[in-house]
C-alpha cells in the first residue's frame, strides 16, 4: 500500500466522520430539549462545536433556524469528493503516482 492510499483511506474516514457527526448535529437540532452537555450527545457536540461557532458569525439564522451544520456538510462532502472522489486529487495520485 503506498502513502497515497494510506492519506487517502485515513483522510477518507475522518471526512466521512465528520459529515456524519454533522447529520446527527441536524437531527439533535430537532429536538431543543437535549442537552449537548450530557453523555452521549456531547461526543457530538464537543467535535462540531469548533466548527460551527466561526461559520455562525457568517451565515445568519434563516427563519430562526441554524443552517450552519447543513453548510459544513456540504463543506465536507465537497472536499471529500475533490480529494477522493472517482477522479479525485488523491485518486489520481495513488493511480498514476
Amino acid at each position: 500500500m503506498t502513502s497515497a492510499n494510506i492519506t487517502g483511506l485515513i483522510l477518507g474516514l475522518v471526512l466521512g466522520l465528520m459529515i456524519l457527526l454533522f447529520i446527527f448535529r441536524i437531527v439533535l437540532s430537532w429536538y431543543p430539549q437535549v442537552d449537548l452537555n450530557r453523555l452521549p450527545f456531547n461526543l457530538i457536540a464537543w467535535p462540531t462545536e469548533p466548527f460551527l461557532i466561526p461559520m455562525r458569525k457568517l451565515v445568519q439564522p434563516i427563519g430562526g433556524v441554524d443552517i450552519t451544520p447543513i453548510v459544513w456538510v456540504g463543506i465536507f462532502s465537497l472536499l471529500r469528493e475533490i480529494l477522493l472522489g472517482q477522479q479525485g486529487l488523491l485518486t489520481m495520485m495513488s493511480r498514476y503516482g
